[in-house]
This record gives structure tokens, C-alpha cells and sequence, in this order.
């Protein structure tokens, strides 16, 4: 995708415009942009970046939280689910690329995904049994934890456990 190209017309081709949800797009942050830098005095070559984690001695890919939430409300509400998914991004300092959310019928599940620069957060939901597994894959500067507060308010779980993977953590 070229550099160039206004945010406005981005957020069409991510698909916010076809959702009528152009205004909830989040303009993606200079660090994912490549720096132009000089080489030989005259050949401009964008900089290479590297998002891998380096955090108390350790280098991954990026923190994935396996999230179960137990007894919890509103996981039928579509809307509610793509509210909560996309602050709960945002919490974690991630930048929204598309979300794609599907409603199951009859008992109303919902399973989706929010794509993110950094990775992704998915949902599953079975509102006849109050639970939901979701899964949120963060790198970089990204916090998945800060995400967790959010989905808390946003389903009112009874019971909550989660999972941490460092990916592509070397051993």
C-alpha cells in the first residue's frame, strides 16, 4: 500500500467506509511507517524495523493472552462485542486495521476478529453458557494486559483465567 495515500482513503480500503464506521478508524502512528534513510549519498532505501519484544533480557514476537471469561452478559449484542474489542485494542495501545464479526443463529454466539498492526484480538462467545474464549496477540510497544480491565467492564465475567504465551520467545 503506498505511503502516500491520505488516511481518509486508507480507512476505506481497511473497510470502515462499508461499514459506515470511518469516524471509529485509528490512524495508524509514525513508528509504522518506514524512515527514508541515505545510503551510498545518493540511494534512498526505506529503514528496516523490527517489532520483536526485548524485555528483561528476552527477545520474542509478541505477548498472546488466552483469555476464558465465565458467566458473563451481553454476548449475544454484536455491537457491544465490536465496542468492547476495539477499546480494549486501543487500552493496549494497538492500531485497528479491520474488524469482522460474525452473529451465529439461534443461540446468538458471536465469533470475530479485530486485526491489528501489532497482531489481533478473537472472540468466541456462547451466551447460552455465559463463557467466551478470546485471544489477544500483541507486539511491540503494544500491552495486551491493558486490554483485560476493558473486557471485564464490558462482560461483567464471574470468573476469569488467562493464559500467557511469548511467541517465538528463544530458548
Amino acid at each position: 500500500m503506498p505511503m502516500d495515500r491520505p488516511f481518509a482513503e486508507l480507512a476505506v480500503v481497511a473497510g470502515y467506509a462499508a461499514s459506515g464506521d470511518a469516524a471509529s478508524a485509528v490512524q495508524p502512528s509514525e513508528r509504522f511507517y518506514p524512515q527514508i534513510v541515505e545510503h551510498d549519498g545518493d540511494c534512498m532505501q526505506p529503514e528496516q524495523r523490527d517489532f520483536f519484544v526485548r524485555k528483561n533480557g528476552m527477545t520474542y514476537a509478541g505477548t498472546h493472552l488466552l483469555i476464558d471469561l465465565d458467566g458473563c452478559t451481553k454476548l449475544d449484542d454484536i455491537e457491544h462485542i465490536e465496542r468492547a474489542l476495539k477499546d480494549a485494542a486501543l487500552a493496549g495501545g494497538a492500531t485497528i486495521l479491520n474488524v469482522d464479526l460474525h452473529k451465529f443463529e439461534p443461540n446468538g454466539g458471536v465469533s470475530g476478529v479485530v486485526v491489528l498492526a501489532e497482531s489481533h484480538i478473537t472472540i468466541h462467545s456462547w451466551p447460552e453458557n455465559g463463557f467466551a474464549a478470546l485471544d489477544v496477540f500483541m507486539c511491540g510497544e503494544c500491552d495486551p494486559y491493558k486490554s483485560i480491565p476493558v473486557l471485564k467492564r464490558a462482560f461483567a465475567p464471574s470468573a476469569i483465567n488467562v493464559t500467557e504465551s511469548r511467541r517465538g520467545l528463544k530458548v
